[in-house]
């Protein structure tokens, strides 16, 4: 998995300590529950100097999200997914292997872009960008879907993406193995999908 710091211009750079330090604190507890003060005091900057950089804590959580999507999904999940199987339709069933992996972790924190679009709404513009973010998960398995064959792959990737935040929830509520079953139903929802009279 990469590192938090992957691919960031300067580890020292003071906007960077401000990033790194919100997506720990908003990673785990949300938005609102995480003041300007903290942040500050977390990265170790001025006040001038953070709003120099940050004019609002929402600018900071925008920051967040879109360092959550190069780091996780997009620079994580969907390349280990890819890397663990030979076919597109094995690729898809091995984003709930790489699910699994990440719900045994001791600090797992369930889905940024879930917990901050219900927790800020979907007409806040964190909740739109939470939104749209997920929206480009569901690109990706459309696109694996379509490589795989699979017929009407936009279908498929609403309900593949259901049982992708699904096993989330559930693994926050505590079950550990929910990604596994997950994949269960994932494998009949290929088969539902494939052409007719395909052998899978």
């Amino acid at each position: 998995m990469r590192t938090l710091t992957d691919n960031l211009e300067d580890p020292d750079d003071v906007r960077t300590r401000i990033v790194v330090t919100a997506y720990d604190l908003f990673a785990h507890r949300g938005i609102r529950d995480v003041g300007v003060d903290e942040l500050i005091r977390g990265s170790g900057v001025a006040k001038a100097t953070f709003y120099r950089h940050f004019p609002s804590k929402d600018h900071v959580a925008m920051a967040f999200l879109k360092r959550r999507d190069e780091l996780w999904m997009m620079g994580s999940v969907v390349p280990e997914a890819k890397s663990r199987a030979d076919t597109p339709e094995d690729q898809l069933l091995a984003i709930f292997d790489v699910y699994d992996q990440w719900f045994q972790e001791d600090d797992f924190e369930a889905c940024s872009f879930v917990k901050v679009l219900l927790e800020m709404g979907a007409t806040h513009p964190l909740g739109q960008a939470s939104i749209e973010y997920l929206a480009r998960i569901r690109q990706q398995v459309r696109l694996l879907a379509d490589e795989a064959g699979l017929e009407d792959s936009e279908a498929f990737a609403l309900s593949w993406h259901i049982l992708m935040k699904g096993s989330i929830i559930a693994a926050a509520e505590g079950d550990q193995h929910s990604a596994r079953r997950a994949r269960r139903m994932a494998s009949g929802l290929i088969a539902t999908h494939r052409p007719a009279g395909s052998l899978g």
